[in-house]
């Protein structure tokens, strides 16, 4: 004979928890869709296209006469069009909705494609597809990144964590960051008329990506009239716990006490390994220059996407862990390009540029992951870009190297470079010193 026990109701088991706080949805609801997921390639789109031009740069120093300077100039063209991207595409989103703002800046990124078709033939042309590639890429990033994480949570979906929806977005940006620049290379080396053909993998995926990504809902939480403080009516309408006027600071502090030292570098990072790195050592690599830039723009991005499932873990350890350790990741990748560049060891450079991409993608998962988690739902995608502007500066970073690499050396402004980012992790570390380890709560199942 066996007997049935009862659990107390306080008993605190994460499967009481679950039940007691699971509200199950009418009959009639049909299963969620992973609309997250379709609407990732769109911002996969944006960083193939970012990527698909830094593949290419030895390609156009040697097929169109375009000076080291000039070619460098005209990847940091990018920033400056992403930045009022991210700017004006964020309050856009948050006002708007995301699904308008994203879909009209992926049909700006196809435009910026067509354009940089053009500048093979008439390189007047590639400034200002250079210039729409990063603006259409800065709206995507800041309405894409709220319309992915918010469709990667319920209501839309109960089935992914609320870390990995706040990365998902990162996750899909990296992907086209390391296929771009590999495919573009890759047609560039052996494919005809390789500053026209090495586009049109983008048109495709562009299109694909809108068609696939049309069909999603909207997920910005809808408006309502405000309600006095403290009441039912002060919740409703926001999708999420009102803030209180009093917490508002202190969250505003720690968003740039977290965020600031951090988020320059997620860039600065990946941008020394493949955009400084390939033009030094190419000395070696006689007629496959191009192809060595496309392996370092997959090895960067592709490094960043394999340490997510560590920065998953450091996450659960302490708040600050992965910001830690992709600056201390960073401050060694520059350590080893330093003696990578004075010796113009392509395999050394290679290794640097995979530690590179190592910190890269752990400050990524970092910065997206602090956003989510201090930024009041309906002011996400205008903090998500703020996020993506600063991390975006350090795309500066090879153009200052080619300024200042006359007066100081490349060695040594890499050697500077390791310093800064131990500076900036003593500095992260001492802003957030009171932080705590957060606490684990459990996950429904399903």
């Amino acid at each position: 004979m066996s007997t049935t026990v009862k659990r107390p109701a306080g008993s605190g088991r994460p499967d009481d928890a679950c039940l007691r706080g699971a509200t199950p949805p009418p009959t009639t609801t049909p299963p969620r869709r992973r609309h997250g997921l379709r609407v990732g390639w769109m911002m996969t789109a944006s960083g193939w296209s970012a990527n698909q031009f830094s593949a290419l740069l030895g390609a156009y120093r040697s097929g169109t006469g375009l000076s080291e300077s000039a070619v460098t100039g005209l990847f940091a063209v990018y920033v400056v069009g992403l930045v009022p991207g991210l700017l004006i595409g964020g309050p856009l989103a948050d006002r708007y909705g995301r699904r308008p703002v994203a879909l009209i800046a992926l049909g700006v990124n196809l435009l910026s494609t067509c354009l940089l078709m053009v500048g093979a033939a008439t390189t007047g042309w590639l400034l200002p597809g250079r210039f729409l590639t990063g603006l259409g890429a800065g709206a995507l990033l800041a309405a894409g990144s709220a319309w992915v994480k918010e469709l990667s949570s319920p209501p839309f979906d109960l089935t992914a964590s609320p870390g990995a929806a706040a990365k998902r977005s990162g996750m899909f940006v990296s992907a086209g960051f390391a296929s771009g620049g590999l495919s573009a290379a890759l047609i560039a080396q052996w494919a005809p008329y390789p500053l026209l053909t090495a586009y049109l993998p983008h048109l495709v995926l562009a299109v694909a990506a809108g068609a696939v990504a049309w069909g999603a809902p909207e997920s910005r939480p809808s408006r309502s009239r405000p309600a006095a403080a403290g009441t039912p009516a002060a919740a409703e309408g926001t999708g999420a716990p009102p803030v209180a006027p009093a917490a508002e600071p202190f969250r505003r502090a720690r968003f740039w006490r977290a965020v600031l030292p951090v988020a320059p570098w997620v860039f600065a990072a990946p941008t020394v390994g493949f955009v400084t790195l390939p033009g030094l050592v190419d000395g070696g690599l006689t007629g496959w220059q191009t192809v060595y830039a496309g392996v370092a723009t997959a090895v960067v991005p592709g490094t960043g996407l394999a340490v997510q499932l560590p920065a998953r873990y450091l996450a659960t350890r302490h708040r600050l862990a992965t910001g830690v350790a992709g600056l201390l990741m960073i401050a060694v990748g520059c350590a080893l390009a330093a003696p990578a560049a004075a010796s113009e060891q392509p395999v050394l450079a290679l290794a640097a540029a995979a530690v590179l991409g190592a910190g890269y993608g752990l400050t990524l998962s970092f910065g997206l992951t602090e956003v989510a988690a201090l930024a009041p739902r309906a002011r996400l995608a205008r903090l998500t870009s703020l996020f993506w502007t600063l991390a975006y500066t350090g795309m500066f970073t090879p153009y200052a190297i080619t300024a200042l690499s006359t007066t100081f050396g490349v060695p040594a402004l890499l050697r500077a470079g390791a310093l800064l980012a131990v500076l900036s992790c003593t500095a992260f570390v001492l802003l957030n010193r009171g932080e705590r380890r957060p606490a684990l709560t459990p996950r429904c199942p399903g």
